[in-house]
């Protein structure tokens, strides 16, 4: 039997809540209406938070997903940036190197707005500095039709954009050979984020009925096929 035909794309365009979406490669969210750049899970200081804890990983991630979020600005010239919880990654993150990397990046991009609604991750870590001028607002933040959240959840009236579970999927190859992709999980209520920062791990969801797979890998996002 032939394997089913899977669409690709470097950016696979979708349509929620009306709306035209790109799902990014770079594990990010593009809204062209808005102008507006969704980030979930961006974990900073991670690394270093592991570091003060005696565990011996290596550093540079955070000059990573900056780089990876300076990439995205300039291919993308967003108006707005969005953070769907858990920008920095616990309170041992605020590090003096880390801190001044995140003012540097903020002051490149000063014209961006920028919103954090608040994960579970930020209550332990704290708001980002005010220096940084980001708003900081409580899940749900209504943006057109849109609920932005950390927590994936169901809106009476907005279609849910969220992170939290770090998204992966599981695809098949021959005999008991399989892969694990980060990947978009939607359905038709609410759309769930992969992580955006390195170093960030994943969890595996089980394809549940009415629910789109959206896999990353390779620079490039492709729609699974449905579910039976």
């Amino acid at each position: 039997m032939a394997a089913p035909h899977l669409s690709s794309a470097p950016a696979l365009a979708v349509h929620w809540a009306g709306e035209l979406l790109h799902l990014l490669p770079e594990r990010a969210l593009w809204w062209p209406a808005g102008r507006v750049l969704f980030i979930a899970d961006l974990h900073i200081g991670k690394a270093a938070t592991y570091r003060a804890l005696g565990q011996p990983v290596p550093g540079g991630t955070t000059q990573q997903n900056l780089a990876r979020l300076d990439g995205l600005v300039a291919s993308h010239a967003p108006e707005r940036i969005v953070f769907l919880g858990d920008f920095l990654h616990a309170a041992q993150a605020r590090t003096p190197q880390v801190l001044e990397a995140l003012a540097a990046w903020r002051a490149v991009h000063r014209d961006i707005g920028m919103t954090l609604v608040r994960g579970n991750h930020d209550s332990r870590a704290g708001d980002p500095p005010d220096t940084l001028r980001i708003e900081v607002v409580d899940e749900p933040c209504l943006i057109g039709p849109f609920a932005c959240c950390h927590h994936p959840q169901t809106h009476a009236t907005h279609f849910v954009l969220a992170g939290h579970l770090h998204p992966v999927c599981r695809l098949y190859g021959p005999g008991r050979d399989s892969v694990r992709l980060p990947c978009f999980a939607s359905d038709a209520r609410q759309a769930v984020l992969p992580a955006f920062g390195e170093f960030t791990g994943g969890w595996l969801m089980e394809r549940a009925p009415g629910q789109r797979f959206y896999a990353v890998g390779g620079q490039t996002v492709w729609a699974l096929p449905e579910s039976p």
